[in-house]
């Protein structure tokens, strides 16, 4: 079950232009997409209306711009915390990462850092984001 909504909170680091602005990550829409400005990192933030227990994170990249290694943080009393890294591939499909339970327990918000991307420029562009519960 999707964990996003249109009440979750989304804030980006960055968008290109506005026509690939932040709300097309969960509009459910294959042909919009958010693109970074160049430069890393890039991030995306997710904040919930209530707390959730997120185990699976699945996003759909465009090839040639793809977040190649991404640290998920949650929030902490210290401020944002690293709790798993993953790696995507540099393809156009969607990808599947399975979370950590533990660490993503009842949380209000994650956030998404990409450390590094497949575009010379450091681009990232997805076409869908979701956070499952199963």
């Amino acid at each position: 079950m999707s964990l996003c909504s249109s009440a979750t909170k989304i804030k980006v680091s960055s968008t290109l232009e506005k026509s690939t602005g932040k709300a097309n990550l969960i509009d459910g829409n294959p042909e919009t997409c958010w693109t970074s400005q160049q430069g890393l990192p890039q991030y995306i933030q997710l904040t919930f209306t209530a707390p959730v227990t997120p185990k699976v994170l699945c996003v759909t990249f465009q090839g040639g711009f793809v977040g190649t290694e991404c640290e998920v943080q949650t929030p902490s009393q210290e401020g944002w915390c690293a709790v798993q890294k993953v790696y995507p591939e540099d393809v156009n499909r969607e990808q599947k990462f399975h979370l950590n339970e533990a660490q993503f327990y009842e949380i209000v918000a994650v956030r998404l850092v990409f450390l590094k991307s497949s575009d010379f420029f450091g681009r990232i562009t997805i076409y869908k984001l979701d956070l499952l519960s199963e």
